[in-house]
């Protein structure tokens, strides 16, 4: 159930009609979650409700067996870490593999053709699988009590908001919010609207208006062949998929505020980072974060000197950079980000070039933007419906021309002025240079806050007309391919 759709408002009407009424006392509150959660995501298609089902039962009985037999606790999260990992070995890498053991094979001049098998990726797998797998990993480490009540914990693993596209939310975070009834306040109502109204805003004008234009450009049999024509296709993806994920990310946080719940924040404007370490600091917060806690710190971090914090480290982006999609370009983009920081680490360029005067900070945050701009060419071709050489040489082929300023073509260009999409690009780039020269922050305002606090509801209501009258063509959630 897509949340630009007309069936989620419907749905979205009714469960928040019913709430105030089943959430004063734990196990119908629990058990009325767990059956909304189910309808949302078995709308899409019921047949994978087994999937999540089948993790979260894996994990619960895990985490009960951590607490009753602290012998077998190793044995436990091994058990429950291969049942979630191989269910997305199953589902997300299986023809992955399949296809290059048949590239191995055949580079060895062997006839073995192995057939793909084709499997539907299931909406969310890897969001709710890492959301359930962290619960047994902070039992297994102490940080936490497993609960006894199975609807108690599907009610943290399914909870429709944020279910299939994030944030991830931490067991110890949400359980115990899940076991307080307090009454919903004014505050967090009119937080929840304004989390909502600007998601909405995000997706359905800025996202699904840039969309159309970039899937134009990498559905092309074959690429235009200016310079200036990808630095703007890929400038507008850049803001497309922040804008499509970050606006699902507000939907989900203001939709749990209504519930009563918090979610945490999973983007802080990234694009304003002035160094690689700050863009993965404020992008998809709680992935880089889950990372950080269940793979890197594991693997040993940086306790064991630069050499191997660096192994780790792309041994953690690689890692990554597979949980987004089945394929090398994929691994391409976790790589180049890999390099980034590395090359980040080894020579502290950012600092150095913000000693410059004036411009050193701002320079510094071009550079992080542009870079970041070239490493999302492999990101999108990765979901192109190509061969992993196909993909990759059409991503060579996209950065060539990039590259090459013989090939300016402004006559291309032209083609793109009069779209909305330049508009719309327009607009969240001053929106950008507003939180790069942290506006917000500055009493740059004449009206009194009283005043400006009056003039909240009619920018809302403008948003709103906005994504009525404005909208883009409807369009699934990038991250719903995840």
């Amino acid at each position: 159930m897509l949340f630009n759709s007309l069936v989620f408002l419907i749905f979205m009407a009714v469960f928040y009609s019913l709430w105030p009424l089943l959430r004063r006392r734990n196990n119908v509150r629990w058990i009325y979650i767990v059956i909304a959660s189910f309808i949302f995501y078995g709308w899409w298609d019921y047949r994978f409700l087994f999937l999540i089902m089948f993790s979260g039962f894996i994990d619960y009985f895990a985490g009960l067996g951590m607490h009753h037999y602290p012998r077998r606790k190793k044995l436990l999260l091994i058990l429950s870490l291969m049942g979630n990992i191989g269910s997305l070995a199953v589902f997300k890498y299986l023809d992955f593999g399949i296809q290059n053991l048949n590239w191995l094979l055949h580079l060895f001049h062997l006839s073995a053709d192995i057939p793909q098998v084709h499997l539907i990726l299931p909406v969310g797998i890897s969001f709710y699988t890492f959301q359930s797998m962290s619960y047994t990993i902070d039992i297994y480490r102490g940080e936490f009590q497993p609960t006894r009540n199975v609807f108690h914990f599907f009610a943290y693993l399914a909870m429709f908001p944020q279910l299939v596209a994030g944030p991830i939310v931490r067991a110890r975070e949400l359980l115990p919010q899940l076991e307080q009834s307090h009454p919903i306040s004014e505050q967090q109502r009119w937080e929840g609207l304004k989390l909502i109204v600007y998601g909405y805003f995000k997706k359905v004008v800025v996202a699904d208006t840039l969309a159309p234009v970039v899937n134009a450009a990498f559905n092309a049999s074959t690429p235009e062949d200016s310079c200036s024509y990808w630095w703007l296709i890929m400038i507008m993806f850049a803001y497309q998929i922040y804008c499509d994920f970050s606006g699902y990310s507000d939907i989900a946080r203001g939709l749990g505020k209504w519930m009563g719940y918090e979610y945490p924040v999973n983007f802080d404007h990234p694009y304003i980072a002035s160094s690689f370490r700050e863009f993965w600091q404020r992008w998809h917060m709680s992935l880089s974060t889950w990372f950080r806690d269940y793979v890197y710190i594991p693997l040993g971090g940086s306790r064991k000197g630069n050499v191997h914090a660096h192994l780790f480290m792309w041994a953690t982006m690689l890692i990554s950079g597979l949980w987004h999609g089945a394929a090398w370009a994929f691994l391409a983009w976790a790589a180049l980000h890999a390099f980034f920081l590395s090359f980040e680490r080894l020579t502290n360029w950012p600092k150095k070039i913000t000693r410059l005067a004036v411009v050193g900070p701002h320079l510094t945050t071009l550079i992080v933007f542009i870079l970041t701009v070239v490493a999302w060419v492999f990101f999108r071709v990765g979901s192109c419906k190509l061969s992993a050489t196909a993909q990759m040489g059409r991503a060579f082929d996209i950065l060539g021309k990039m590259f090459n300023p013989a090939h300016l073509n402004p006559a291309v260009v032209d083609q793109l002025v009069d779209n909305a999409a330049i508009n719309v690009l327009l607009l969240i780039f001053l929106r950008q240079l507003y939180f790069h020269f942290r506006l917000e922050n500055k009493p740059w305002s004449i009206l009194p806050a009283k005043q400006r606090r009056a003039l909240e509801p009619v920018v809302l209501a403008i948003l709103i007309l906005t994504c009525v009258y404005m909208r883009g063509p409807g369009s699934a959630f990038i991250y719903f391919q995840f």
